[in-house]
């Protein structure tokens, strides 16, 4: 195996009364377990978790308070070969965000074989010299020992090939709860010195209306996701408490537009006679209020913006 550590727990080291702060994110291909382990090293749901590529489009940061250290946890979007301009927007992003991170986890899951995505990703990787990368794999509860170890040293291989050193290579299983809080072990040294960034109770500093588009969005793609990829993006036009409602019953009213490419994907969203945009509100009504805290009232609509995806004002209008 030569000289690669893989870490199954930490090593007894004298506690040292530092206090560490900083900025990690998860890279990997889509549905490799990023989102998931965020939600399980938060330890609340805050990423978008789904089982296609592309739904986190936005930072969304979620937040591990320690008693030692403050890691936020950066979200971005999957890097792709790009083949429109949100593509190209969307890696841009990507790539000055792994710039300014103070650590980078590559997830990989234990039960698929490293592929041509992998290598793009590690690749883009090997060119971000000054950044500490661990390599996460993930998934771990779906293999046995042997295709584990396996994985470890094709990992360690691919960073050999890339002329890089892995910080650290860790199994977790997210689902199982393996070795989440280890990888938050692992993560914390690599961090700066320094106060705490954000305050005790945030897990997360995504403005409300975007995390709530977000659920919108999840809820609509469910069922349709072969149709409609990501051509769905949703705005959230307004949030206002309901007037002449007493103090301890209140209502938000949240009026959101679901903005589709084409007409005849109208349709596909609405459902016959409406019953899937119903079910929709339904769906993202309760977890929007589970979000807040408070009974919401949401009002829906579909709209046509022809071709968003390749439309620079339209992008700048919708958020991207």
């Amino acid at each position: 195996m030569g000289a690669m550590s893989v870490r199954t727990q930490s090593s007894e080291e004298p506690a040292e009364a530092v206090h560490r702060a900083g900025f990690a994110c998860f890279v990997g291909r889509p549905n490799a377990g990023k989102s998931t382990l965020t939600n399980a090293l938060v330890g609340q749901k805050v990423a978008i978790t789904a089982n296609q590529p592309q739904t986190t489009r936005h930072t969304v940061r979620g937040i591990v308070h320690r008693p030692d250290a403050q890691l936020i946890l950066v979200d971005t979007p999957g890097l792709h070969k790009p083949r429109t301009l949100l593509g190209e927007r969307l890696n841009d992003v990507v790539r000055t965000t792994w710039a300014e991170v103070d650590v980078i986890g590559f997830c990989l899951p234990a039960n698929e074989k490293l592929g041509p995505g992998d290598r793009f990703i590690a690749k883009e990787l090997a060119s971000i010299k000054k950044t500490p990368k661990i390599a996460i794999v993930t998934k771990t509860d779906l293999v046995d020992s042997k295709t584990l170890a396996e994985q470890l040293i094709a990992i360690d291989q691919l960073g050999k090939e890339l002329g890089f050193e892995w910080a650290e290579i860790v199994p977790v299983s997210a689902v199982g709860d393996q070795q989440v809080d280890l990888l938050a072990d692992l993560l914390v040294p690599l961090l700066p010195q320094g106060p705490a960034l954000y305050p005790e109770g945030d897990l997360t500093d995504e403005p409300e209306q975007v995390m709530i588009a977000e659920l919108i969005r999840e809820a609509a793609l469910e069922g349709v996701r072969d149709e409609l990829p990501h051509s769905i993006a949703v705005v959230v036009e307004e949030m206002l408490p309901r007037e002449d409602r007493p103090a301890d019953k209140p209502l938000l009213d949240i009026h959101a537009f679901v903005y589709i490419e084409r007409p005849s994907q109208k349709g596909i969203i609405i459902g016959p006679k409406g019953k899937r945009l119903k079910e929709v509100g339904i769906k993202s009504r309760k977890q929007i209020e589970a979000l807040l805290g408070t009974p919401v009232f949401l009002d829906l609509h579909v709209k046509v913006a022809k071709d968003w995806q390749r439309d620079p004002r339209q992008l700048r209008k919708l958020g991207f």
